[in-house]
């Protein structure tokens, strides 16, 4: 059966590769491991919260951290902070794990890391744990309507 993700990009005719592994941990290294995909490709999706309070999804790759600092600033805002797990579960409809930006019970605005755009294919959730979705970089950002900022740094 789709996932409300792969239901979501199947209505907008976005080409997609479906991705399913054992899930055992959260996190994209976790997930990119299990699939032998390389992690910088393998996108973490965050919800954040913002001043108000209003909450975004934000997709960064797996091997980069999201700087709140130049993510406030870049937005106008004076802080960003990860949202709880309750916020994030109640507001998308999905569990910590799995949470994508397709199909999400309230529509965030969707922000997407520049350093994103640097693969062929990137992999997002699709909407419940062990399930990743394979698509083109350019698609993502134009299916899930984000907009794309330079904000993420490498981990070390």
């Amino acid at each position: 059966m789709a996932s409300l993700g792969e239901k979501h990009l199947q209505r907008l005719g976005v080409t997609y590769s479906v991705h399913s592994y054992d899930y055992r941990k959260k996190g994209a290294a976790a997930a990119a491991e299990a699939l032998g995909l390389d992690v910088a490709a393998t996108l973490k999706s965050l919800v954040i919260r913002l001043p108000g309070p209003r909450f975004i999804f934000f997709l960064v790759p797996g091997d980069a951290s999201l700087s709140m600092r130049k993510l406030a600033r870049s937005l106008g805002e004076r802080s960003a902070e990860l949202a709880s797990e309750r916020d994030a579960e109640r507001l998308t409809g999905y569990r910590v794990g799995g949470m994508g930006p397709f199909g999400s019970r309230n529509a965030l605005p969707v922000y997407v890391d520049l350093s994103a755009l640097e693969h062929d294919t990137v992999y997002v959730n699709g909407g419940r744990r062990g399930l990743l979705l394979g698509m083109d970089p350019e698609a993502l950002v134009e299916a899930a309507q984000a907009e794309v900022l330079d904000v993420a740094r490498l981990e070390d």
